[in-house]
């Protein structure tokens, strides 16, 4: 097995997330410039053995996509063509920015820190990687 690699796609910074080789445990990885995204994932994929990516899928109350959606699927298209080997799957990720805040507050991180926009992201990610696993087990 490889790993599962989650990303909670944004126009200035995507979150990242991965599993373990079993697929039993999200954690968040980094944030990355968005800019850089394209450079970072084929380095990563080199270095790890990725199975599959998850990217969020925004969606509005009515369950029809948001506006961000027309950001993502230009770039999922050109993920399929610079990894054609790796799947991609989608995972809902209505809420994951504010259950990010609410388990930072819950975890007791300073205010401070709670700022960090990149955290956050990076949270959210893993939410939306352990939402696709409680999916799938």
């Amino acid at each position: 097995m490889g790993r599962l690699l989650a990303l909670d796609f944004g126009q200035k910074r995507t979150g990242i997330a991965v599993t373990d080789e079993l697929q039993l445990i999200a954690s968040g990885l980094t944030t990355v410039s968005t800019s850089k995204l394209f450079d970072f994932l084929k380095d990563y994929v080199v270095a790890e053995n990725v199975e599959k990516f998850i990217i969020g899928e925004p969606k509005q109350m009515n369950n029809t996509p948001s506006q961000s959606e027309a950001l993502i699927v230009p770039f999922i298209e050109k993920l399929q063509k610079l990894h054609p080997e790796i799947p991609i799957e989608r995972q809902d990720e209505r809420f994951t920015s504010k259950l990010a805040m609410q388990s930072m507050i819950a975890g007791g991180v300073k205010k401070k820190k709670r700022r960090d926009k990149g955290l956050v992201d990076e949270i959210s990610a893993t939410i939306i990687l352990q939402d696709y696993l409680n999916k799938i087990k």
